[in-house]
């Protein structure tokens, strides 16, 4: 019996039929992503002196985690901790403003019919295509118009607007709330905005969580919006105040003993994000499995 599988591409490779070359693939992406991540563990146990030694990309002695970290939250009178209460507020308020605004346009696009609506949703679509840098000077020269800069406002507002989250909403909420139970709803009474409160809110909840995700993680990570924005340092977050104040130490040339602190900073800065992951990421995946069921 001919074994047509074996012929399939030409291939009876047992590195094919095994997996072994796709595993390879896997790995070495794998590999190029976690090594940033793994330096930076490293370097963050390491002193001054040894942070560009021989020792390169494996730990050094002596194992100097606690001193850094220490020097992070002691260095100038514990402005770290402020810079991170910035992001937090600066995040967790975008995350859920972005989030709510996304699940009521998402909603209204899916189960709503309205003129302009496919004019509508492909500027969404549209707009996804825009990186948020290229925003960032038009919104400050807006803002700059109004008197809008140089305030937490001028960072949380613009990251209100989330066009994926909007996109994602609307493709959950077309396989999530189906019509027949909304027109069930109608019939026994409910007005539009109770039906979104007790019905369809609850559930497009997964897909909620997976917008404030993406929010959160961008909000946090953001580095050009507050950049252009903000000049008054206290309202910096942890991405422009860590830069500015290494710019500005290392402004001579050299190591500095800012260095490590930076650093250390930097590897404390990931350990929200990563717990965020944690916590919501059972809501993530299904919300994402649900959306790429309609295709």
């Amino acid at each position: 019996m001919t074994d047509y599988g074996a012929d399939v591409g030409g291939s009876g490779s047992p590195f094919v039929r095994k997996g072994i070359v796709p595993n390879l693939f896997m790995w070495a992406f794998l590999i190029y992503f976690a090594l940033p991540l793994f330096w930076l563990i490293v370097a963050s146990t390491k002193t001054n002196s040894s942070l560009f030694s021989s020792a390169g990309f494996w730990f050094a002695h002596p194992f100097n985690l606690a001193e850094n970290i220490r020097g992070v939250f002691s260095y100038d009178n514990g402005v770290f901790t402020h810079w991170l209460i910035n992001s937090a507020i600066y995040a967790v308020v975008s995350a859920g403003g972005a989030a709510v605004l996304a699940t009521l346009a998402g909603y209204g696009f899916a189960r709503y019919e309205f003129s302009a609506k496919r004019m509508l949703f492909g500027t969404v679509l549209c707009s996804i295509m825009v990186p948020a840098t290229a925003l960032a000077v038009p919104t400050y020269l807006l803002f700059s118009k109004i008197g809008f800069v140089d305030n937490p406002l001028s960072v949380i507002v613009p990251s209100l607007v989330s066009p994926f989250g909007i996109y994602l909403m609307r493709i959950y909420a077309e396989q999530a709330v189906p019509q027949s139970l909304i027109d069930s709803a109608r019939i026994d009474g409910a007005g539009e905005l109770v039906i979104f409160a007790r019905i369809a809110s609850r559930l497009l909840a997964p897909a909620f969580v997976t917008v404030v995700l993406f929010t959160l993680v961008a909000t946090w990570n953001n580095y050009f919006l507050p950049l252009v924005m903000l000049s008054n340092p206290k309202y910096y977050p942890l991405t422009v105040g860590l830069a500015q104040e290494y710019s500005l130490a290392n402004a001579g040339g050299g190591v500095t003993l800012l260095d490590t602190v930076v650093i250390a900073g930097s590897l404390i800065s990931i350990i929200p994000l990563v717990a965020a992951f944690l916590l919501l990421q059972r809501f993530w995946q299904s919300g994402l499995t649900a959306g790429a069921e309609r295709y």
